[in-house]
């Protein structure tokens, strides 16, 4: 036993019992370690009366995010200028899947940008994008 044990028993004396129930609550609740914990790719929380979110994936791999946030009732912007073509390409195809199982509704608003909106929130209005149309 170290004097910095002896010390805190001193101050702070801790009773047999005490030790005894506390170790029972660690054997209920394992302990993890950080190397074990899983690690989630989302560092920012979306809070819940959030009503779009916008994203910019780097992979493929985030169109499930997206997934997840359509199947919240949330509308998404998804800019893909990040992704190369065959995986942009590949992403608004499985998102235009989501769209539809949601009954909802997909709209590119911007060259390599697009809207995915669920069934409850409606979307008006057109975006022209071509830059020659005359008012």
């Amino acid at each position: 036993m170290g004097i910095s044990q002896k010390f805190k028993e001193w101050v702070a004396p801790i009773d047999e019992d005490e030790i005894l129930e506390v170790e029972e609550d660690d054997e209920e609740a394992p302990v993890i370690s950080e190397y074990e914990a899983p690690k989630s790719k989302v560092v920012n929380r979306v809070p819940n009366d959030t009503k779009m979110v916008l994203f910019e994936p780097r992979s493929f791999d985030e169109a499930e995010e997206v997934a997840k946030r359509l199947k919240e009732n949330r509308a998404a912007v998804i800019n893909l200028h990040k992704l190369q073509r065959d995986y942009a390409q590949r992403t608004i195809d499985f998102l235009t899947g989501v769209v539809f199982a949601l009954d909802g509704s997909i709209q590119k608003i911007g060259h390599n940008v697009i809207l995915c909106a669920p069934k409850n929130i409606g979307v008006h209005g057109n975006i022209t994008l071509e830059a020659n149309e005359e008012d």
